[in-house]
């Protein structure tokens, strides 16, 4: 473990980041859009439909 710190030598840190950052703002994406498929976790028609008095 002392010598993690070498696998940045095989990697370019900015591309890590870069991607690492890419795949998180994807999963978020991904995430947000499953919750607005269902109809318990979607927040637009919960909203919707008490701004109708319903």
């Amino acid at each position: 473990m002392a010598q993690f710190y070498k696998i940045w030598l095989i990697f370019d840190p900015r591309r890590v980041f870069v991607a690492q950052g890419v795949f998180l703002f994807l999963l978020a994406a991904m995430i947000h859009l499953v919750l607005l498929s269902t109809d318990h976790y979607n927040w637009f028609e919960i909203a919707a439909q008490k701004a109708a008095g319903g």
